[in-house]
């Protein structure tokens, strides 16, 4: 079997509408796919771990090392930084390794610019009550972080026009093999 291409998956949209776990079955399906871990400067959640889930940063440090230049992309989301280290994804590319990057819209919009070779593929809700119904369920945040979130989201849903793959999460099974398949697609090309 031949190695796989060294490509980068820019997996987007709102909060809640299940990028992670469509994420978590493409790695279980596709040998060799690596996920870029974000850095962020909010606090860790209960479980989370530094290097493993995100590169948790002190705001200082953040700042710091956006202004060498460090990151592919960054964004300010609900009060928080993210952005995706440079290092992340040239040492996977360098490997050999496809690359998946869970990001948000404005992160997928410099990614866009930054590396327009990237695949972009926009995650969405079946509509914006699902979304509210998965931050609740989720527990994680209180309800003016959630409602913050949802705003931002009505106008993530906007963009979905700009994005070449888009995936509807109704179904998480059936929406993991959509997404497997326009993955495996563009890895055969």
């Amino acid at each position: 079997m031949p190695a796989p291409q060294s490509k980068v998956f820019v997996v987007t949209g709102p909060s809640g509408v299940g990028k992670g776990s469509l994420i978590g079955r493409l790695r279980e399906v596709v040998p060799g796919i690596e996920l870029s871990v974000s850095a962020t400067t909010r606090a860790p959640r209960q479980g989370e771990a530094d290097g493993i889930d995100y590169h948790f940063l002190s705001p200082g440090e953040f700042e710091r090392r956006a202004a060498a230049g460090e990151f592919l992309e960054h964004a300010r989301y609900s009060g928080h930084r993210y952005g995706t280290l440079r290092s992340e994804v040239e040492q996977r590319i360098e490997n050999g390794h496809p690359v998946v990057l869970e990001i948000e819209v404005q992160g997928a919009r410099q990614i866009r610019d930054s590396m327009p070779e990237a695949i972009q593929v926009f995650i969405a809700p079946p509509e914006v009550a699902s979304l509210r119904r998965r931050l609740e369920s989720r527990g994680t945040d209180d309800r003016t972080a959630i409602e913050a979130r949802l705003r931002v989201a009505e106008e993530e849903l906007e963009a979905r026009g700009e994005f070449p793959y888009e995936v509807v999460n109704d179904d998480l099974d059936a929406a993991a093999r959509e997404l497997e398949a326009i993955v495996r697609g563009e890895l055969s090309e």
